[in-house]
């Protein structure tokens, strides 16, 4: 699975997966922006040092990459980086909208500031940095995106109200532009990883560490940017494991009268019975589903 030729832009790339996603496509031939504002892990603070860091080590090993400190929130930079990227290498074929901060708190005891802080570096900034490369990929007819979601979106997580609800985001975010991309060959992907790096320090022992490093992820990420790429996946990964996720409809039931919020508890269950649940091509399956149970009952 080789990158030769092939130019990308990875955020938060100055540590953690982002660093490791970055190593590994320069060593499979990709030239790399390193894009880290190399702030604290709530956002606080940046410095352009350790994106130029990674940048020295890709170069020491003989690949080529360059170094960029913008934040992803500011879109006026955001696109200053994807001129100069460019103006040095003349396309750009991989997004990766990894960068990301953390302001965990129960949602009681939240500032409603911390909330649209995380959701402006998460949603936003993904938003930023696809919309700054989108128009270039569809001139080229190729593009690969990548999310960077979260079993905290998918799932939920205590004290995580703010980023879970940013990284699922990020999951509708892919699912329309997966489908808008296609004639252009852009596809775009979610990986939701699990790794022990700055952004999860804090669940210390709780975790087996040495199982998690970051680059036990990375080669799901190699196989969500390349030429064979899928779109529309939701792909986890962590500790050499990968799983695929799904957002999936059931078939459900009919309900309409005076009485159907009690039909709809009465039958719950059958509600919520997956047998014959589907992955919807688009939204608009939903609708579908439901009108044809509509018909169906009028037509008895």
């Amino acid at each position: 699975m080789g990158f030769e030729g092939r130019v990308a832009i990875i955020t938060g790339a100055g540590g953690g997966l982002g660093r490791s996603h970055a190593l590994a496509l320069a060593a499979r031939g990709a030239r790399v922006v390193i894009n880290d504002l190399g702030g604290a892990r709530d956002g606080s603070g940046g410095s352009s040092g350790a994106a130029e860091a990674v940048v020295a080590e890709i170069v020491a090993l003989g690949g080529e990459a360059m170094a960029n400190a913008a934040s992803v929130t500011d879109a006026i930079a955001v696109q200053a980086m994807v001129e100069a990227t460019m103006a040095r290498w003349g396309r750009i074929d991989i997004l990766v909208n990894n960068a990301g901060v953390l302001r965990d708190k129960t949602f009681a005891k939240m500032e409603l500031e911390d909330f649209r802080f995380v959701v402006d570096v998460h949603l936003m900034g993904a938003v930023n940095c696809t919309k700054a490369v989108w128009e270039i990929m569809r001139q080229q007819g190729y593009g690969r995106v990548v999310m960077t979601t979260s079993s905290s979106g998918l799932y939920g997580n205590f004290g995580q109200s703010n980023y879970g609800a940013a990284k699922m985001a990020l999951v509708g975010l892919m699912q329309t532009l997966s489908i808008e991309g296609a004639r252009n060959d852009i596809r775009v992907n979610c990986l939701a990883p699990t790794a022990h790096t700055r952004m999860t320090e804090d669940l210390g022992a709780s975790l087996p560490l040495e199982l998690l490093e970051p680059e036990r992820v990375t080669p799901g990420l190699l196989y969500l940017v390349s030429e064979a790429a899928p779109s529309r996946c939701i792909l986890a990964a962590g500790a050499g494991g990968f799983e695929r996720a799904y957002v999936t409809l059931t078939q459900g039931i009919y309900a309409a009268g005076d009485d159907a919020a009690e039909q709809i508890a009465a039958q719950f269950e059958a509600v919520s019975d997956r047998t014959g649940e589907i992955v919807p091509d688009m939204g608009a399956a939903q609708g579908m589903i439901e009108l044809t149970k509509a018909q169906a009952h009028h037509t008895k």
